[in-house]
């Protein structure tokens, strides 16, 4: 198994939208990436050959990341490809939008096994990659404002970003030792194709344009921003917080 002399960046679900963004930016800063996808094979593909283009290797791997063994079969494929990781980011998300009163058991598991159990156990697993380098490596998670505030038919996501940003201050202290970085970016409303499943879309994205006091809805650009700048060594004293991208939505009532 060789190792790659180029540091190596996984972002789960990086096929499309944010984590697309995110792996394109990585890509543009040296790493060689690893896109992680669910179902659409051809969108992880034509993902990659952008990036290739820009001078990067790329392993795609298609995981489920709600289920354990297909987690710990995509680091088989990462330590295979590259035997190293530098940088994890949490991307992949998904979930039921529903009512309170409406949602079932299928629904809360499915949501919180790929936003909560596929975090944890990537991040363990990227963990153990990481740890026993003296430079370390950094793990950055994807939250929204539906984890602090109320946002019609979020319940089962909202709640479970609210894990994913109390799961990122528990690693960020037990990761510290090793010289691993863990935060999370948490953005306000954003166009991408996952905003389609909600059945209020265009009066959410309409409502947040007009009362941003940046004057605009937040764009993938500057969520995968963030999140370069977290990953960067100019962030290196930041550990376990949650840096808001909104354009200042959330300071009004």
């Amino acid at each position: 198994m060789a190792v790659s002399a180029k540091k190596v960046a996984l972002i789960t679900g990086s096929s499309r939208g944010i984590g697309k963004k995110i792996a394109i930016k990585l890509a543009e800063e040296g790493y060689n990436i690893v896109i992680n996808f669910a179902r659409n094979r051809s969108k992880a593909e034509e993902t990659a050959e952008e990036i290739r283009a820009l001078g990067a290797e790329v392993l795609t791997v298609k995981a489920n990341i709600s289920k354990k063994e297909k987690v710990e079969e995509l680091f088989a494929e990462i330590d295979e490809k590259f035997g190293r990781l530098d940088v994890l980011v949490n991307n992949a998300a998904s979930g039921v939008l529903k009512p309170l009163l409406e949602l079932e058991e299928s629904h809360w598991d499915w949501t919180m096994n790929i936003n909560n159990k596929g975090m944890l156990f990537c991040s363990q697993l990227a963990a153990e990659r990481m740890k026993n380098r003296e430079e370390g490596g950094a793990i950055v998670s994807l939250s929204s404002l539906g984890s602090q505030r109320y946002l019609e038919n979020y319940t089962t996501v909202g709640v479970s970003k609210a894990a994913v940003e109390a799961l990122t201050r528990y690693l960020a202290v037990e990761l510290a030792q090793y010289n691993i970085s863990v935060n999370a970016v948490s953005g306000g409303a954003v166009d991408t194709d996952a905003l389609t499943h909600f059945p209020n879309r265009e009066e959410l994205l309409e409502g947040a344009k007009n009362r941003t006091p940046a004057g605009r809805i937040v764009e993938p650009d500057d969520l995968a921003d963030a999140v370069l700048f977290l990953l960067s060594p100019k962030a290196r004293m930041i550990r376990g917080q949650t840096i808001v991208v909104d354009g200042g939505i959330s300071l009004l009532t």
